[in-house]
């Protein structure tokens, strides 16, 4: 099949969360099956044109904006057998952020544009486009109306990768993007709602695992959007992701003081003590060391670890902490790291290398997250022989199996509350597993053979794509 793919963040180029690992290496593992894989990207101004090889020059367009039109090059690189393709307009979306700036509706909007237009005065039109998350979801009506006929009656993909983000904005938005302006039941008087628009429109909905997909029909978890999803049922879809294991693989972890393998774990030790004298922690074998990834907000649980951090610093633990997120938190976590010096380290910010670091040198990996559709940190610990505690939704719930519920089977230890009790009887338990030695080798032995590559999951979304074709067929 020809797939298109659109995301605002695609590894390496642009990354800021695990949307980028799955734009990243999806199209790959796709690509490894023989199908032709596009991958469409905003050229933000932070991706470094001189590493990545980006040349200046590339085909340019003429894309029709509102009563306007704009220019917009396509300059495009070739790796491991995918294009990908990056759409820019330097004055309308390369920005210094990929999210966060003021004019994010207009220039995804102008994104969306663009790469259907590209599609459309392509040549070859392709089988799936497939649309990730809020920021090119306008793309999936714009296939299925206005450029139909261009397209050829490619069918539609689009996945949710987090609910909570829908990219709402003003309608004028729609004169953008040349999309008829009735409303959706689920849009407000004078409101654009792009992630429903995609939903409402495409033909398979997908998100990235098969719990999070049965919990986004709920009030709990729907964001609003529970009534649509429900109306869109039989199309849902729900696949894990996989990770690059390429990229994340301790044998070969150029960042690691010492690397190591399921069959040779001694270089773990090593790992941690170098991250513990990194992180200025005190260097102890037999402390457990708890790892914090990820961005310091609710969704991930930080307002139930925020509570739990002494009680864990006093089981006898230390806490490494990457991440950024909330001011509040962040100015909280930075008092309780002056607090606890010797215990307790915070990096503000994301820096990739440390990551893995923190992935290697940790004993265990925390997720307490109030919601996680699917969760990347604790497929990448796995690989890693760090073992997770996570709370029991979404994706955590569909890898993550409890050691003490299923000693034979167990993956990592969980709980299902969403309060810092609950929390602290996981790290508890978690923590007695690791001062039992033999325990504690048999379940990281275990971990890190477990696979989680892309290889099965994009095994399944040829089955999606196939079931999107023949839901197109039959409209």
């Amino acid at each position: 099949m020809r797939i298109a793919f659109a995301a605002a963040e695609v590894a390496p180029y642009a990354k800021v969360g695990g949307l980028a690992d799955v734009a990243g290496s999806l199209p790959q593992a796709l690509a490894a099956l023989g199908h032709d894989v596009t991958v469409y990207l905003p050229l933000h101004r932070t991706i470094d044109h001189a590493r990545f090889g980006i040349p200046d020059e590339g085909r340019e367009r003429s894309v029709p904006y509102g009563r306007s039109h704009v220019r917009v090059g396509f300059p495009e690189v070739v790796r491991d057998r995918v294009r990908t393709v990056f759409v820019r307009s330097d004055a309308r979306i390369g920005r210094d952020k990929v999210y966060g700036a003021s004019d994010d509706a207009k220039r995804y909007a102008l994104f969306a544009r663009a790469v259907a237009e590209d599609l459309a005065q392509g040549g070859d039109a392709p089988d799936i486009v497939h649309a990730h998350d809020w920021h090119p979801a306008l793309l999936v009506p714009m296939v299925a109306g206005p450029y139909r006929r261009a397209l050829r009656g490619a069918a539609t993909v689009f996945t949710i990768h987090n609910l909570a983000y829908q990219g709402t904005s003003a309608a004028s938005a729609f004169d953008l993007v040349g999309l008829p302006k009735k409303r959706l039941a689920v849009e407000r008087p004078g409101q654009l709602n792009p992630m429903a628009r995609a939903i409402a429109s495409a033909d398979i909905v997908s998100t990235v695992s098969e719990r999070y997909a049965q919990e986004i029909l709920t009030a709990e978890f729907g964001a609003g959007l529970e009534g649509l999803l429900l109306s869109r049922r039989a199309d849902l879809w729900g696949i894990v992701n996989g990770i690059d294991t390429n990229v994340f693989d301790p044998a070969r972890d150029r960042h690691l003081a010492a690397r190591y393998s399921a069959a040779d774990m001694r270089g773990k030790a090593q790992d941690k003590a170098a991250l513990q004298k990194q992180l200025g922690l005190a260097v102890d074998m037999r402390t457990p060391l708890f790892g914090v990834i990820g961005r310091l907000v609710e969704q991930k649980g930080i307002d139930i670890l925020t509570p739990a951090a002494g009680d864990i610093l006093r089981s006898g633990a230390q806490i490494a902490v990457l991440g950024a997120g909330d001011p509040a938190y962040e100015s909280t976590w930075r008092e309780l790291a002056g607090r606890h010096r010797g215990t307790l380290s915070l990096t503000v910010g994301f820096d990739a290398a440390l990551a893995q670091r923190i992935y290697a040198g940790s004993d265990m990996f925390l997720m307490p997250s109030r919601f996680e559709p699917c969760g990347l940190g604790q497929l990448i610990s796995f690989r890693y022989g760090t073992v997770p505690v996570v709370r029991s939704v979404g994706g955590l719930a569909d890898t993550v199996r409890d050691a003490d519920a299923d000693g034979r089977r167990g993956t990592g230890f969980a709980f299902a509350d969403y309060t810092s009790a609950a929390l602290m009887d996981a790290v508890r338990r978690a923590i007695r597993a690791y001062r039992d030695d033999r325990r504690w080798e048999a379940l990281r032995s275990r971990i890190m053979r477990l696979d989680h590559s892309w290889n099965a999951s994009a095994e399944r979304y040829v089955e999606m794509y196939e079931a999107a074709r023949e839901a197109k067929r039959a409209a």
